[in-house]
């Protein structure tokens, strides 16, 4: 039974407006980094967690906390959460905009991943509550689910068209992206102040300790992967990160078993359909993710593509989920939503396979694959993810009692968005893992190549391999200045550095710990292939129920 109350007040074109405008924003903002890892790995001189940081830093603004959004939106009115969403992606936007180091960086891409959080959810429930027509609401679903493909292929184009135009001897032309994000939000703010507002209040309530324990536990685990990228599982942050996030989900398990209004249902699990899909929307997720963020540090940071280059990319990997839309929305509907993930997982597992065949860390002009070679597999990756991305969710519906509709296909939506946080998170953890341990079997020899004394040689090698390709000067500047310390004289400290400062030897340097980081970068494409060929597999082991294809009334209770 629809409970839901919407108010009177205000123009129902410009809740339209607003939807459609803030799924396409919110996307927008989601995958700028995607297209610009490379320049910020050049741009702030950041490591491997840095850079992992501001990837995923966003999308657990909005797994840890979406749940609780779509309630607060329900409990106490959307419009509050659109106009207060729009308003953080402003500050985020302009933090980013103006940050200048990978820490303000991370900062920023927190503050507008919560607002745009709020935002996903938001516009859809809004225009959903606007009418009872069932078949309305399929086709309002359809148009949100195509802007939302359509914020995906805007991102990079905006963000490497802004770098090439508006770049000078002063200026970095990235950060005109985020000033139009800015720009765009507030139009979203003046916009909101004119919707209908609506809500849902009742029978929801607040879980209060299963959001904390819940969003502190995804931190904590989260916090603990991140910071082994750079120091090793051993290390005692990594250590106690991992113990106080695992023993934050198990408090949040206990909590949501006890609660009489829990923020995730878990008896949800006690279904084997059910569970499996979980577990497909997390595994498959992260193989997707991990290749996107794969490929935006081979191609941009390693293989030095230019910067409009890794932007069309990126097109023919969020392109397909725009085009194809109605052909999947149509084949989730008459045919089997099951046979359209296992196709969708299969696509994206030749993808990875394809692109682990690769010469990586290698630029064009010295051996490695041009741009252009990277079209086919990353079309079959985007056409993977334009066949996956509905079809989890259809699958996920069909197998469980009309009643619970509505949490499960929320439930689906968290798992999926966990499998993005992971993707790469994983992958930093495997490509700069690998990397370094294969680095660092060659920078020796090249160091003692260069005679440079054996402590010189001893300190040099702990340096990762990102941190002589994105910081040379700054490497070489703080050995410089630990060798002054030491007490050895002005003309032997110039001498070390002009030997590292030698063509040859930069290059040798430089050559090996790009090598490094694209060995490692192509196991993460050959371990996101494993993945998505285990969904495909675990998809076909999923009841025959998720053969029903989706009723016009099932979307409809998605957002009702």
């Amino acid at each position: 039974m629809n409970t839901t109350v919407v108010s009177q007040k205000g123009s129902t074109g410009l809740t339209y407006a607003a939807a459609y405008l803030s799924v396409a924003l919110a996307m927008t903002a989601y995958a700028i980094p995607g297209a610009l890892n490379g320049t910020f790995t050049t741009e702030f001189h950041t490591s491997g967690a840095g850079l992992t940081w501001i990837t995923a830093i966003f999308e657990l603004g909005i797994v840890a906390f979406e749940l609780t959004f779509g309630l607060l939106g329900d409990l106490f009115g959307r419009k509050r959460l659109l106009i207060g969403g729009s308003a953080l992606v402003v500050v985020g936007a302009v933090l980013s905009a103006i940050a200048t180091t990978t820490g303000f960086m991370i900062f920023a891409q927190a503050v507008i991943g919560i607002g745009s959080g709020m935002l996903f959810p938001i516009g859809l429930s809004m225009v959903a509550a606007l009418t009872d027509d069932h078949g309305r609401r399929s086709r309002i679903i359809a148009t949100w689910a195509g802007f939302l493909s359509l914020g995906a292929v805007i991102s990079p184009v905006l963000s490497t068209q802004t770098q090439l135009h508006f770049t000078t001897a002063s200026y970095d032309g990235w950060r005109v992206t985020y000033w139009i994000i800015v720009a765009v939000a507030l139009l979203l703010v003046a916009i909101s102040f004119g919707t209908r507002d609506s809500s849902a209040p009742a029978g929801r309530h607040l879980d209060i300790p299963g959001q904390v324990t819940f969003a502190l536990g995804l931190i904590a685990a989260l916090y603990a992967t991140v910071t082994a990228v750079d120091s090793g599982f051993g290390d005692g942050k990594v250590i106690v990160g991992y113990v106080v996030g695992a023993l934050l989900l198990v408090a949040f398990v206990v909590v949501e078993r006890r609660s009489p209004s829990p923020l995730l249902d878990l008896s949800l699990f006690a279904n084997k359909d059910f569970s499996l899909g979980s577990v497909v929307a997390v595994i498959g997720m992260f193989a997707f993710l991990a290749a996107c963020f794969s490929t935006s540090i081979t191609v941009g940071a390693l293989a030095q593509a230019p910067v409009w280059a890794v932007g069309v990319l990126f097109v023919f990997i969020q392109g397909p989920a725009f085009v194809l839309s109605p052909l999947v929305g149509w084949l989730i509907h008459h045919a089997s939503p099951r046979w359209v993930l296992t196709a969708g997982f299969a696509f994206i597992a030749v993808a990875a396979y394809w692109l682990s065949s690769f010469t990586l860390g290698v630029p064009h002009a010295f051996g490695g694959p041009a741009w252009t070679a990277w079209i086919a597999p990353l079309l079959l990756l985007g056409i993977g993810f334009a066949l996956t991305a509905g079809s989890i969710t259809a699958v996920a519906i069909n197998n469980v009692a009309p009643h619970q509709i509505g949490m499960a296909s929320a439930t689906t939506s968290v798992m999926r968005d966990l499998g993005f946080t992971l993707g790469p998170v994983i992958g930093s953890v495997v490509a700069f893992s690998l990397g370094g341990s294969q680095f660092g079997t060659k920078i020796g020899g090249i160091l003692t190549g260069a005679k440079l004394p054996a402590d010189a040689v001893a300190g040099l090698s702990q340096v990762p391999p990102l941190g002589w390709l994105s910081g040379w000067d700054g490497v070489i500047g703080q050995f410089s200045a630990q060798v002054s310390a030491s007490g050895a004289p002005q003309a032997s400290v110039n001498g070390l550095v002009a030997t590292l400062n030698d063509p040859a030897t930069k290059g040798a340097i430089q050559g090996a710990a790009d090598a490094a980081l694209g060995s490692g970068f192509g196991t993460v494409y050959l371990i996101a292939g494993i993945a998505a060929t285990v969904c495909a597999v675990l998809t076909l082991l999923i009841g025959e129920r998720s053969n029903v294809p989706v009723t016009d009334d099932e979307l409809a209770e998605l957002v009702a």
